[in-house]
């Protein structure tokens, strides 16, 4: 039997796939009538936690229970745990309104609560649509329709707001809110940082499997200082009057403005009032989850790291914020050294010997050219004056086709030659 407080707890959780922990010595409570967000990078063993909460999974070492009793030994466990870690398990050819009946058949409600939930989650005017035709964000609310079937004590969500609109996001947090508000458990994990910062109580930061924060998301907002932007009329005079104050954690930054840390708007207004400064804008610049995440996350995927070592008994940051971290201020800009080229020897230009050695004459292939072609000539080229002629035909041999085809002016097979009639031969001139 559970004790029906909502309460989840998980102490001294780890689990092993082979060589790999993917959760290692985890502890965290959930209490009830609070949002609590479950954060980490992918890869940090939220969903194998949930899923070891759910009995899913079988944790190596450790145990978790809800109402002080293991998932899998809960009487009525749909009565107790609404879960949603995958909006995806539906049948693509069924109506959503016959999906919800199939679940409460199996979990023993009445259909009147099918048409609770379909209205409940706004999807009362599509509950005869088949689930295969709906976008992600209605599958979405399908699922966590069906996570609310029994009315249960304890909702477990996984990504909750993927595929939502911005009006589907602003239900579901107004949701989660008035459903804590009742006095139930809500632990919710998600990846979408500035809607958990706007919609939960409660944080559990875990990296590398371990616990890195665990308490109400204020005291993380207060472990950090936050500090005040001014933009005033004459900067040093309101430095000075702040100095004079005995406000030292100032400094000024690039755009005009000063960032005074440590104060209240309030204060630094004040002051400015009574040194007679004018003051164009001033604002509370608080840090955000987003910049408290990464400083508690960072370096999981660094290569090198090793994650440390906690032995039994020792929790990390137990309900205790980190160390509040100050301002730094940065350094002015500077210029870099000029490049030095490094100096080098020339050596003077000597002269190669010129090693050119002449190509051997060529020597034509064996059987070549082929029979019928004119031979080339021998020997070395005549020298004096060329023979009048065709310059074309003298110039080189030519192929059977070229032949063919007499060039302009050339003689014809059986034409006299006429420099032979000019030297008086046959057919010449007396």
């Amino acid at each position: 039997m559970h004790d029906g407080s909502g309460r989840i707890t998980v102490q001294q959780l780890t689990k092993r796939f082979g060589p790999v922990t993917a959760v290692q010595n985890l502890s965290f409570t959930v209490e009830p009538g609070s949002v609590t967000g479950f954060l980490g990078p992918n890869g940090a063993g939220k969903t194998t936690t949930l899923r070891m909460i759910l009995g899913l999974v079988r944790p190596t070492v450790g145990a978790a229970t809800v109402n002080g009793t293991a998932f899998n030994n809960l009487g009525d466990p749909a009565r107790v745990v609404g879960a949603v870690l995958e909006a995806q398990n539906f049948h693509p050819k069924r109506k959503a309104r016959n999906h919800l009946r199939v679940y409460a058949s199996a979990i023993g409600v009445p259909d009147t609560r099918v048409e609770q939930v379909l209205q409940l989650v706004g999807l009362g005017e599509v509950g005869e649509r088949k689930a295969g035709g709906f976008s992600m964000g209605m599958k979405q609310r399908l699922a966590l329709a069906t996570a609310l079937l029994g009315d249960p004590q304890v909702l477990l969500l996984d990504e909750p707001a993927n595929g939502l609109d911005p009006e589907g996001i602003a239900w579901l947090r107004t949701f989660l809110q008035s459903f804590a508000r009742s006095g139930r458990t809500v632990l919710v994990s998600s990846h979408i940082l500035s809607e958990v910062e706007q919609t939960v109580d409660q944080l559990i930061i875990i990296s590398r499997g371990q616990t890195m924060y665990n308490g109400p998301l204020e005291h993380l907002r207060r472990s950090q200082q936050a500090r005040v932007l001014v933009r005033p009329s004459d900067p040093e005079k309101l430095m000075a009057a702040l100095r004079d104050a005995g406000i030292y954690n100032l400094e000024p930054t690039p755009d005009g403005r000063i960032a005074v840390v440590g104060v209240q708007p309030e204060q630094v207004a004040d002051i400015a009032l009574k040194a007679g400064v004018s003051v164009y804008g001033i604002e509370e610049e608080r840090v955000n989850l987003e910049q408290l995440y990464f400083s508690l996350t960072q370096g999981q995927y660094t290569p090198g790291t090793v994650p440390q070592q906690f032995g039994p008994g020792q929790q990390p940051y137990q309900m205790a914020p980190p160390t509040p971290q100050s301002y730094q201020v940065q350094q002015p800009y500077q210029q870099p050294q000029t490049y030095q080229q490094p100096q080098y020897q020339q050596q003077p230009y000597q002269p190669q010997p010129d090693q050119y050695q002449p190509p051997p004459q060529y020597q034509p292939q064996q059987g070549y050219p082929p029979q019928g072609y004119p031979q080339p000539p021998q020997g070395p080229p005549p020298t004096g004056t060329p023979p009048a002629g065709n310059p074309v035909q003298d110039a080189a041999p030519l192929s059977p086709w070229q032949q063919q085809v007499p060039a302009p002016d050339a003689q014809q097979p059986g034409q006299a030659d006429p420099a032979q009639h000019d030297q008086g031969g046959l057919g010449g001139k007396s």
